[in-house]
């Protein structure tokens, strides 16, 4: 029974978080109390309480004394939750939110590059990300799935960085750049990424060359920034 109840609190967060961020709760109107969310879906009020406390705890929604429940604005919501970033990309990619995203990339990742190649001799992470890379080549004869094999070498090396704090993004990583990636192919006009330009990233680390890994990373970052700055200047 409770992990029906678990299983109920997140459909109905889930539920209710994509409709916060497609606009259907308007922060000007007061958000269904928690009696009438339980009438309406249901479902028991301790669901309904620990929803609440989910969407809460993202920066959804905000309870206060005699105010009821209220959707928060956006510059509120915890863009680093996985859940939220799910809702807001698949509500709305616009290429303001991917170039944001592309920017904290450009922030993290080729200084994760560098990192990983000071460890180049793990040989079990430098093996997850010449699998990674592989898949790639995969992919591009019809192999293997392109975004998926993408995200796994990026994630791959965010992990062979030994930092926990960059090891801990890479669910929101993971999240974003099923978006990211897809929309500045899409731009670039292809359908994969450029497996050539991953290897040269793969050796530079390989041959424990931090400071080439991480500007081989950062040329692939700023192509795409240079993409979606191009599209937003024709918008």
């Amino acid at each position: 029974m409770q992990d029906s109840g678990r299983n109920l609190t997140y459909q109905l967060a889930h539920q209710l978080g994509a409709a916060i961020v497609q606009g259907e709760y308007a922060m000007d109107k007061a958000f269904p109390t928690e009696a009438e969310l339980s009438g309406q879906f249901n479902i028991s009020r301790s669901v309904t309480r620990e929803a609440v406390k989910m969407l809460t705890a993202k920066g959804l929604i905000a309870s206060r004394p005699r105010q009821g429940i209220r959707v928060m604005p956006g510059s509120h919501w915890n863009m680093f939750d996985a859940d939220v970033l799910s809702w807001t990309l698949d509500a709305r990619p616009s290429l303001p939110l991917l170039k944001e995203f592309t920017q904290l990339r450009m922030a993290i990742e080729p200084e994760a590059a560098s990192l990983a190649a000071a460890y180049s001799d793990d040989s079990v992470k430098m093996d997850a990300i010449a699998a990674a890379l592989a898949r790639m080549k995969k992919a591009d004869a019809g192999e293997d799935d392109a975004l998926a094999a993408d995200i796994a070498f990026h994630c791959a090396i965010l992990a062979a960085s030994n930092n926990r704090f960059f090891f801990q993004l890479r669910e929101f990583i993971q999240v974003a750049l099923r978006v990211s990636i897809a929309n500045t192919n899409q731009l670039k006009g292809v359908l994969n990424a450029s497996y050539d330009d991953h290897k040269k990233v793969y050796d530079a680390i390989a041959a424990g060359d931090g400071e080439r890994a991480a500007g081989y990373m950062k040329s692939l970052l700023v192509e795409a920034l240079d993409l979606i700055d191009h599209s937003l200047s024709e918008k």
